[in-house]
Parts: C-alpha cells; sequence; structure tokens
C-alpha cells in the first residue's frame, strides 16, 4: 500500500504497526467529529461543525532490566507523518527507563467486525428536530419575561485500535450535553438544567423550560440564612458530581499504598467494608442501555487508573459498591497484581442504583424543612485521606418547608466528603440519567437518584447568583 492512498483510520493503524520496529506495538485512531448550537437573550448566536483526528502510538522496548514504553500523540496527522511520529515513539521508549507498569500486551482476540469501515460522524442534522423545539422555547421564554442562554453540544469519537499481538478494535461513542440556563431581566435570579443524551431525541427544551421557569418564580422570595448544618437535597446532577470525583479517587494502589479514604489503617484497602446503611450499588457497565461506553480499554497513557500495555482488555460489568459494600477498587494488570486485588479497569460510565422510587418532586414533598440545590460546582480537593471535598451551591438553593419550596435562599460553600455522605444519607430517590454540571466536560454518562442528607455541611455563605 503506497503512503499517498493512506487515509481510512484502519489504514493509519496498520501503516503504522508495518513501520515499527520496536517489540511491541499499540497503535490508537481517534476519529473525532462534533457540532454545536449556542444561544443568548432567547436567540441562537452559533453553530459549528468539526472535524479533527488524533493518533497515539505507543512503543514498547525490551531490555536486560525491563520493558520501556514511549509514547507519542499529534492530530491532524496525514500518512507522510506517519514514520516521524513512529520512530518519535520509539526514541521515547528508547530513552526512558522500565516500565513499572509493563505487561504483555494484550492478545488478540475477535476483531470488531465494522474495523475497516469509514469512521461515524455527527453532523448539524443532529438537532433537526432539537433546534426548532428550542426556537419556540425561545419565545415561551421571551413572552414570561425570562432570557434563556446556553449550548448543545455533541460529539462522535470512532476509535480504532490496533496492536502488533494482532488486536483490531473498534468502538464509536456518541457524546451529547444540553446545558439551558433561565435569567430574570435584572440577572437577579438565575436557574440551570443540563442534560446528557447520545442523538438528542429525548430531549425536551419545552420541558426544561418550564422546570426554569419554576424555579425562577421560587427565587421571587429571598430568604437569608447562616452557614450551618442543613437537612439537604442533592439532586441527580449533584450526586453524579460528587461521586464522579469519589471514583477517580477510588485506585487500588493509592488506598494500598495509605494514601486515600479507602486506605484501611494499618495497611491495606478498605474493600468489604461498610460504607452506607441504604443498599446502594455503585457500579459500571459498558452495556448499560442508553450509557453504552468502550466495551475494551483505550489507555492513551499511563498512570495509576490505567495502563498502555493494558489496551484492548475487555471491559465487563463492575459493581464498586455493591448493597452498601466496598466491592471494587480501580486496578490495572499491574496495580491488581501488587495489591492482590482483582482487575477492574475504570469504565466510562457510573450509576448509583439501590434507593427509592420516589422523584425529587416526591422527596421535596415528604421534607418538614430542609435546603433543595440545583447543582455544584468549583469542586475541589481539601484532604485525600478523607476525600474531604469543597465547592459552591449555584444557579438556586430552595427552602423547604411543610413539603413545599417557599422561597430562594443565598449560595454557599460547603466541606463534605461523598464517601461520609453515602454513610450518612437518609433516603435516595429514583435513579435517573444526570449530567454532571462540573464534570460533564469530561464524563457525561451517569444515572442517579437525588439523596437526602439529614446535616449537610455549608461551611459559609457565597454570594454568587
Amino acid at each position: 500500500m503506497t503512503s499517498s492512498r493512506i487515509s481510512k483510520p484502519h489504514e493509519i493503524v496498520e501503516r503504522a504497526l508495518e513501520l515499527s520496529t520496536a517489540d511491541g506495538c499499540v497503535v490508537i485512531a481517534d476519529e473525532q467529529s462534533s457540532a454545536n448550537l449556542r444561544w443568548a437573550g432567547n436567540a441562537l448566536t452559533t453553530n459549528g461543525v468539526t472535524r479533527g483526528r488524533t493518533l497515539t502510538v505507543i512503543a514498547t522496548v525490551d531490555g536486560t532490566q525491563g520493558t520501556a514504553s514511549g509514547v507519542v500523540s499529534r492530530s491532524a496527522v496525514t500518512a507522510d507523518d506517519l514514520e516521524p511520529l513512529v520512530r518519535a515513539a520509539e526514541a521515547a521508549a528508547r530513552a526512558a527507563g522500565p516500565a513499572e507498569d509493563a505487561r504483555p500486551l494484550v492478545e488478540a482476540g475477535q476483531a470488531s467486525g465494522d474495523f475497516t469501515d469509514a469512521p461515524a460522524e455527527t453532523t448539524s442534522a443532529v438537532f433537526a428536530d432539537f433546534a426548532p423545539a428550542l426556537g419556540e422555547s425561545f419565545a415561551r421564554a421571551r413572552a414570561g419575561g425570562r432570557e434563556l442562554y446556553g449550548f448543545a453540544n455533541h460529539e462522535l469519537t470512532s476509535t480504532y485500535l490496533g496492536t502488533s499481538t494482532g488486536v483490531r478494535l473498534r468502538h464509536d461513542q456518541p457524546s451529547g450535553t444540553l446545558e439551558l440556563n433561565a435569567k430574570s431581566p435584572d440577572r437577579t435570579r438565575s436557574a440551570w438544567a443540563g442534560r446528557s443524551t447520545r442523538d438528542f431525541k429525548d430531549v425536551d427544551p419545552a420541558s426544561l423550560d418550564t422546570e426554569l421557569a419554576r424555579r425562577l418564580a421560587w427565587a421571587e422570595r429571598k430568604t437569608e440564612l447562616p452557614a450551618g448544618r442543613y437537612e439537604t437535597l442533592l439532586p441527580p446532577t449533584a450526586v453524579a458530581d460528587l461521586l464522579i470525583y469519589q471514583l477517580w479517587s477510588s485506585t487500588a494502589r493509592d488506598a494500598a499504598e495509605g494514601r486515600t479514604v479507602f486506605s484501611r489503617p494499618g495497611g491495606g484497602t478498605r474493600v468489604g467494608e461498610k460504607l452506607s446503611e441504604l443498599p446502594l450499588t455503585l457500579r459500571s457497565d459498558p452495556q448499560e442501555p442508553g450509557l453504552e461506553s468502550a466495551p475494551f480499554v483505550i489507555a492513551h497513557s499511563s498512570g495509576d487508573d490505567a495502563s498502555v500495555f493494558d489496551n484492548g482488555l475487555p471491559l465487563a460489568a463492575t459493581d464498586w459498591v455493591r448493597d452498601g459494600e466496598l466491592s471494587r477498587l480501580v486496578t490495572t494488570r499491574h496495580s491488581a497484581a501488587l495489591t492482590g486485588l482483582p482487575v477492574a479497569p475504570g469504565i466510562g460510565n457510573l450509576i448509583l442504583d439501590g434507593g427509592g422510587e420516589r422523584s425529587l418532586e416526591e422527596m421535596v414533598a415528604g421534607t418538614e424543612r430542609g435546603l433543595l440545590l440545583t447543582c455544584l460546582w468549583y469542586i475541589r480537593e481539601v484532604d485525600p485521606a478523607t476525600l474531604l471535598l469543597t465547592g459552591l451551591t449555584r444557579d438556586g438553593v430552595y427552602l423547604v418547608e411543610n413539603g413545599e419550596v417557599t422561597g430562594e435562599v443565598n449560595n454557599f460553600r460547603f466541606n463534605e466528603s461523598p464517601v461520609d455522605l453515602l454513610s450518612r444519607a437518609a433516603e435516595a430517590g429514583r435513579t435517573e440519567k444526570a449530567l454532571p454540571r462540573e464534570w460533564g466536560d469530561w464524563f457525561t454518562r451517569a444515572a442517579m437518584p437525588a439523596l437526602r442528607i439529614p446535616d449537610f455541611n455549608m461551611s459559609s455563605v457565597s454570594r454568587g447568583v
């Protein structure tokens, strides 16, 4: 095959593997496309479509002291760029010391039947039904005296993975997000709603606008509250943000070495310990309907949560917490061997099950006095030993009295650990798809229930809207 005729992703992968002179080679071609809409003040402002390609070459070199790896990624790669890219990865491997996470490359299993097919692409047609409905929402909001701001984004990434051991796998990942913000004309009241979607066919702008209009109406009555501990209803989006960070912090090696909240005092990990009295199960499953993610490891770099040597390793449904008990920590093949725990690589979705059947509205109706949050943002870690996080509430904190929302209160800074929240949660509602507000740029596939926390720590007052 001449270089001038190499343009398809699978051809790029095959040619890079042919060019390799290393002892082992992994090639990952990511073909990305995106379409987006943006609007402000009840009017569409911009829209666009983009295309891109990123090629990652991982070379492995065996030496007397072990196997080294070198990783080089470049965008907009053409056929003429392939040999310099492969040589750069090989040079990086030869210059590196032995890789601590070195393992034999994954052996070939059944190849993806569509490995040689063209990449999937998104276009503005993904908004064919959504855009007209959004326009109707603009008119309705204008008539109701509110302004809508926000954006809709749809991405589709086709990943082609090939290795010198014969792995030939391909995965198409659609990811869509909608964030809608409603403001009063004087900008003193603000409300937010977000949704994740695979194709925008299950997103209804009218229902979101109705939800936001109700929240702006709640905010017409203001009440000032001091910092303190309050019974608090965390909506699914806030629960998603907290538990995604918990998942990111649950690597087995860090826990075994005594550096995290999942470290057992005196040594080892807390696997097997009870984290919640509620029958909650925190899990990931690449085949979860509506939240499907890659069914095999795709690792562009190595770290405590991933290893380039594991590329192509099959992924299966994993319970991180089962019926309230910690059952798995994130491991690579390397960290599993170090800790004695099962191999459990990270997976691209997160679901919390085991709550009740009540909706958030029904949980509000069952609240004598407490707070209802909209979302959290600017979340930062304070103490890894307890996974204490701090952050701010945003776009509406509401006072609930005798089963009804009676007004809006000021925003707060909070200090809480998601692990502690699971142990103190008094009620979990119905699980539903949720878009994390803080981590939505990196992790969109989540389903969570609302949680009732009897004593959520609002550590100080925040004057943000």
